[in-house]
């Protein structure tokens, strides 16, 4: 489109001119001031890293890496990503650990006992 537009009424001509020159300046200055944002370097912001615990790095117990790989395993038969709390212990029910009783415990301490004093007697042969 025209920057002028002319139309003739009777016998003077009007120009109309739709862009004010004020206007163009202003959108110069305004485009200006953004660029000059864009070049300065941004502020880091501290943020607090989200460390997985499966990935960090350390050394698991085979214990550890068998859990792990079994509640993959359960996540990927059932589809379900997040485990409630009944089914990860089911998986650790599955891995074949099991809760004591009181009487329990005490008879497996006691033959710990015993062991622990058995290897005791035959490191000394």
């Amino acid at each position: 489109m025209p920057k002028n537009v002319s139309k003739k009424v009777g016998d003077q001509e009007v120009v109309m001119d739709r862009r004010r020159s004020d206007r163009r300046t202003e959108a110069a200055v305004e485009t200006v001031e953004p660029a000059k944002k864009a070049c300065e370097p941004k502020r880091k912001t501290q943020r607090r890293r989200q460390i997985d615990p499966t990935t960090c790095e350390r050394e698991y117990t085979d214990q550890e890496i068998q859990f792990m790989h079994a509640l993959d395993a359960y996540k990927r038969t059932s589809g379900r990503m997040f485990p409630t709390c009944s089914e990860i212990l089911e998986v650790i029910r599955d891995l074949g650990y099991v809760q004591l009783s009181e009487d329990e415990r005490s008879v497996l301490k006691s033959i710990e006992e015993v062991e622990a004093e058995i290897g005791d007697l035959t490191e000394g042969l």
